[in-house]
């Protein structure tokens, strides 16, 4: 009886263990709190990536399609074991982004960058190795980008970059009244 017991809370915690990581644990406010807290930090005030000087940037604002697209592809990545940029079906960063609802129609510019890592089992462990990188260092630091999205599923971390700059006042009027036209360039 006591063999039975001890299999039982055994294979309970290798469950509870599981279904815990397995969660998706982007949607807590201490998640995005903790976040936009490491990353503003070092960006307000600048910070070498590698050999070059990033100055300091704007704070990162939090949003909800990045963090849809980030935890799809860590989800996706965990579910279909594999570790990369590019999805198992093709689709690349932008693609994942845009599909989620993260547009660039009805703006001046869009821009968008990734950061992914797996098996750090913190938040501070996984900016830390970000921050140590050189080419995931710049993607935190570039002023270009304004919003952000994180996700964590299972151990697979994924960063998803914005910035899109809308069209000033005269602009839009401008457009509307077909004085200028838009030209998409993709």
């Amino acid at each position: 009886m006591k063999v039975l017991i001890k299999v039982l809370l055994a294979v309970l915690s290798i469950f509870f263990f599981q279904s815990t990581f397995a969660q998706q644990t982007v949607s807590t406010s201490e998640f995005k709190r903790e976040f936009l807290e490491n990353m503003n930090h070092t960006r307000q005030k600048g910070c070498n990536c590698g050999a070059t000087f990033m100055p300091p940037a704007p704070p990162l604002v939090w949003n909800d399609e990045l963090e849809i697209a980030a935890l799809r592809h860590a989800k996706d990545m965990a579910n279909k074991n594999y570790f990369s940029h590019t999805s198992k079906d093709g689709r690349t960063m932008d693609k994942r982004v845009v599909a989620a609802g993260y547009t660039y129609k009805g703006y001046k510019s869009f821009a968008v960058g990734e950061n992914i890592a797996q098996g750090q089992m913190s938040i501070a462990e996984v900016m830390d190795g970000w921050f140590k990188s050189p080419g995931h260092c710049k993607n935190l630091m570039n002023p270009g980008f304004k919003e952000i999205g994180v996700a964590l599923y299972n151990t697979y971390w994924v960063q998803d970059f914005g910035g899109r700059e809308s069209f000033t006042e005269e602009q839009q009027k401008m457009l509307k009244s077909g004085k200028a036209k838009l030209i998409e360039n993709r």
